[in-house]
């Protein structure tokens, strides 16, 4: 097992933020938990087997990189050409040691790179030998995502490695897969890699892109003009690669007679925890997020306690961080947090909301307000969008959250930020709601 005493191994700290305070009566208890990791970098060990680390330094890895091959990525042409450029350049910038493969997608799914259910070895040569493959890929097809995420996989999990990641490209929407058979590979792929999604261009779902990103606990985003498919994907591997630490879950023990009302990170974006807690021992549950390197997360925690008396204090939660033994165990980070309930007549004191809990509550409502904004425009319903993409616009310039509050310009009129006054475009380019969507969930962090 990996020594923690060791440079360069990730240390976790977790840090609550809360009121807890609580009127006569009173039971739901809210916090906002920040999940830090520091000294890891891209270079250091990975808290697994010493047989678990890769020729390279860093911790073993594996990584399969899916492009969407089906016949819209010739249309135009040079969106095949940036496909296979960008994905040269992924690879490219793979540490030595890292495994890795590569999958064309289409209706099926058809190993590019190195072929036989095999992963290769990322060394100098077998970057070459992948570029010249990568050089024979055309188009032509359709699109059944979920088949390339299963032999992903299928690659992925018959690697003995600490990190399994995953990249997906795509440029349309699912025509040739059902929408339960995508849920079912989704699910069938959760806990077993993690994977960042893109989309290209404009003639894709955004919808499912996202779904892909949440459900394997990745990021999602729009690459409209296929030229900057390079930058992106570079960026990408690049952050995959300085990932230490793969499968940290979040332990929250609650005590008897209290209930867990939502488990939801907050930051670097809103993504929704609560249904996928596994039990962990009486009164204890695991929430999963996912592979970490040097970061630092927000996750709002919700707890319903039973009521006390005035002047009652008592533990509502604790939260700590674990990552999985090989014995099916959990392993304990050492780091932990306690949620407090205090009972008090004091008024004031009691409806004081805590600044974090209060700004990312906001942001939650951003989120939301934006999703249901764009639907009822595409639906028709013009007062109805006008009103929530104003809440949003409000709420954007409260919380400082100024890079969505560019993209909503981009979609209203701002009369009054603050009032949350707008008026709809006429025109809006596709590209740029489809940006607003997929972003709708990135959050800006609190200023402690």
């Amino acid at each position: 097992m990996a020594d923690f005493s060791k440079p360069n191994v990730p240390r976790f700290s977790v840090d609550v933020y809360q009121n807890e305070y609580l009127p006569e009566g009173g039971g739901d208890v809210d916090a906002i938990v920040t999940v830090t990791a520091t000294g890891g970098g891209t270079t250091g060990g990975a808290v697994r087997a010493p047989r678990l680390h890769a020729p390279g330094g860093g911790p073993s890895a594996a990584v399969v990189l899916m492009v969407d091959c089906s016949g819209s990525m010739d249309h135009p042409p040079a969106k095949m050409r940036h496909a296979r450029d960008a994905t040269a350049a992924a690879v490219g910038t793979l540490r030595d040691g890292v495994r890795f493969a590569v999958v064309a997608g289409t209706h099926t799914a058809r190993e590019v790179y190195p072929g036989g259910g095999r992963l290769a070895v990322a060394g100098a040569a077998t970057r070459e030998e992948a570029t010249r493959a990568l050089g024979r890929l055309d188009a032509g097809g359709g699109t059944a995502i979920g088949t390339w995420l299963r032999l992903a996989g299928r690659l992925l999990t018959a690697a003995d490695v600490a990190i399994r990641h995953g990249i997906l490209l795509t440029d349309g929407r699912n025509e040739h897969e059902s929408a339960a058979g995508l849920r079912a590979a989704l699910d069938a792929c959760a806990g077993r890699f993690t994977c960042d999604a893109r989309g290209v261009g404009t003639d894709w779902e955004v919808k499912e892109v996202t779904a892909v990103a949440s459900a394997l606990l990745g990021s999602a985003d729009i690459v409209a003009d296929p030229a900057g498919l390079t930058a992106d994907f570079t960026r990408l591997m690049e952050t995959a690669m300085g990932k230490e630490v793969a499968d940290v879950a979040l332990r929250l023990w609650t005590p008897a007679g209290s209930t867990v009302r939502f488990v939801k990170q907050v930051a670097p974006a809103v993504e929704e925890l609560t249904g996928r807690r596994t039990g962990a021992g009486p009164r204890a549950g695991d929430y999963p997020l996912g592979s970490w390197g040097d970061e630092s997360r927000d996750y709002h925690v919700g707890v319903r306690v039973p009521p006390a008396g005035l002047g009652r204090e008592m533990l509502a939660a604790r939260v700590g961080l674990v990552i999985p033994e090989p014995d099916g165990g959990a392993r304990d980070l050492g780091a932990q947090g306690l949620v407090r309930a205090v009972w008090t007549d004091d008024v004031a004191v009691s409806t004081a909301i805590n600044p974090q809990v209060a700004h990312y509550t906001g942001q939650a409502e951003l989120a939301q307000a934006i999703r249901q904004g764009l639907e009822l425009r595409r639906t028709g319903d013009i007062g109805g969008a006008t009103a929530k993409l104003g809440r949003a616009v409000q709420l954007a310039g409260a919380s400082g959250n100024a890079d969505t509050a560019k993209l909503l310009a981009k979609v209203v009129d701002v009369v009054d930020a603050a009032a949350g006054t707008v008026r709809l475009k006429a025109a809006v380019g596709e590209a740029d709601e489809m940006t607003l969507d997929t972003r709708s969930t990135r959050t800006v962090r609190v200023k402690k």
